[in-house]
């Protein structure tokens, strides 16, 4: 078998696999979140943190809450890692230092992973377990929380009232993720991923020294790092390592993790606003844009010209023999439109124009389907904006399920596109205009300048993934990074949370013969249109400067 069949032949079946789990994982996160009864286990978690579920909130008691929940994490993940030094179980592993610290407190809080440290040379057991592990399940939940906040602004009208953000909380992590990632983590299990809490040992000799691996819990952490599209990882090599991701069932496995929660997503919303039309509407949109940057990334990476690539049958470097171009190929792609950041490939080593495709996943906000709840309410927003593009081209007050987009709302809406746009390449600029950031940089040209674009539109984006050649661990990137991932995830929010109220207080707009047919693959096209004109637009020069410049020299 050839190494193009085996990655169409992979496609199909994450497709296939992908399609089986829609309707039944879509349906019942419907039903989670609809639900007025609360498990027993429920109860005591509210009895705990003293939360009431049953009180309606509105978006700024809503807002309160996730910004609370966030900070208290922060400042908690940071205090662990601090006392490192002083805590059983951490394998004689010293306190990590303020600056690395702040980053990656605020990196897992805010759902990006990004690391800037050797994760198996770095962390003990307590803060990857206590720490790490629990920041994944969490920062996924507050995610799909604010999306279904927004859902909700859709599909209630004439009250303010979004539901209780404790409640949704404590149930996307217990009913959903904390399930999922049990039964993940026993898959992994099996395929040969390491789940213990050993010590760091001995292995053998390598290049006249001695190799050292240090085990962990990477199975169960593993799991839910796709699950929650965290990203991160135990070890440096991430998803590469073998330890994390051995085989090629494995990688497969972790890719369909990855998509699961996103793409059923749709179905929970089409059912939540009454119209599973509407939910697959918004499905078509992102897996067009999905298979087409998988096609595209392929073709890329499978057809490059030269004697090694020939001899090789396409751009190995980088890439792991086990899972081969199409394996790499589907990783990348799947991880940089969800805002996973985990890598089983470098995606510095891809060809330029493969490279620049990584960029352009998250560039577009990472909404194909996106990250666990922020790709459903960023694609919402872009829905929104499409909406609007079409009112203006007819002459007639846009609408979007029932629901007016006026002034506010259009405002909110483009206040929430502005947000990391703004970040990326001001950040971007500033650390090319300075002499220290620019130390930091392996390569020069038109690579090193893709090496700092990629890193803050990974950090604003909260992707968490690295374009490798860049130190990242010096006090301006642990800091700026930083900074950027926690405007990049919260400033959004407010904007979401305030037109789920505005949307949630408006009373429906019947249809008429001139409303626009949301639910019509027109729409899927213009929408589908919409998304790629508007980040192309706005990131074209920075994209020219970078991977567009060495991938056509």
């Amino acid at each position: 078998m050839g190494p193009v069949l085996a990655g169409v032949l992979q496609l199909l079946a994450l497709a296939a696999a992908l399609a089986l789990a829609h309707k039944p994982l879509g349906t019942y996160m419907a039903r989670v979140y609809s639900s007025d009864r609360h498990w027993r286990v429920e109860k005591w978690i509210y009895k705990v943190i003293g939360a009431d579920p049953g009180t309606e909130m509105r978006w700024p008691a809503y807002l309160r809450g996730v910004l609370a929940f966030s900070v208290t994490g922060v400042l908690f993940l940071y205090a662990l890692q601090r006392l490192q030094g002083v805590l059983p179980g951490s394998l004689d592993f010293v306190s990590i230092d303020p600056d690395q610290a702040f980053n990656t407190a605020v990196s897992f809080v805010t759902n990006t992973n990004w690391q800037s440290y050797y994760g198996e040379q770095a962390m003990g057991h307590v803060v990857q377990t206590a720490g790490l592990a629990v920041q994944n399940f969490v920062s996924a939940a507050v995610g799909m929380a604010v999306a279904v906040a927004l859902v909700r602004g859709f599909a209630r009208s004439r009250t303010g009232e979004l539901g209780n953000f404790w409640a949704d909380l404590v149930r996307g992590t217990v009913r959903i993720l904390v399930p999922l990632a049990a039964v993940g983590a026993v898959v992994l299990v099996a395929c040969g991923v390491i789940q213990n809490f050993s010590g760091i040992h001995e292995v053998g000799q390598f290049m006249g020294g001695t190799q050292e691996w240090n085990g962990g819990a990477v199975a169960s952490q593993e799991a839910i790092k796709e699950l929650g599209t965290n990203g991160g990882g135990y070890f440096n090599a991430n998803s590469a390592h073998p330890f994390e991701n051995p085989t090629p069932f494995s990688n497969l496995f972790e890719i369909f993790l990855i998509l699961l929660i996103p793409f059923s997503l749709t179905r929970t919303f089409g059912l939540m606003v009454g119209s599973v039309k509407q939910g697959y509407a918004i499905l078509a949109t992102t897996a067009t844009i999905w298979l087409g940057f998988v096609a595209l990334m392929m073709w890329t990476e499978f057809t490059h010209h030269g004697p090694a690539f020939e001899s090789a049958n396409g751009a190995m470097e980088g890439k792991e023999v086990r899972f081969g171009v199409g394996g790499s190929s589907i990783f990348a792609v799947s991880t940089t439109l969800t805002s996973t950041g985990a890598v089983d490939s470098f995606h510095s080593s891809f060809t330029g124009l493969g490279g620049g495709i990584t960029m352009l996943g998250m560039m577009l906000g990472e909404i194909a389907p996106g990250g666990v709840g922020s790709g459903l309410y960023g694609m919402l927003i872009m829905a929104i904006i499409a909406v609007f593009i079409a009112g203006l081209m007819v002459g007639r007050t846009p609408e979007y399920l029932g629901k007016k987009i006026g002034t506010r709302e259009i405002k909110l809406a483009a206040c929430y596109l502005l947000v990391t746009p703004a970040l990326v390449l001001a950040f971007t600029a500033v650390a090319m205009a300075l002499p220290t950031p620019a130390h930091s940089m392996t390569n020069s040209g038109a690579h090193g300048f893709s090496e700092i674009l990629y890193a803050y539109t990974s950090a604003s984006n909260n992707n968490g993934s690295a374009f490798a050649g860049l130190n990242a661990d010096t006090q301006w990137f642990n800091t700026t990074l930083g900074i950027a991932m926690l405007l990049g995830r919260f400033v959004p929010m407010v904007f979401v949370l305030a037109l789920a109220g505005s949307l949630a207080g408006q009373q429906p707009v019947p249809a008429t013969a001139g409303t626009l047919r949301t639910e019509k693959p027109l729409f899927t096209g213009l929408l589908v249109g919409a998304i790629l004109i508007i980040t192309g637009l706005t990131y074209f020069p920075a994209l020219a400067l970078g991977p567009l410049a060495e991938g056509l020299a």
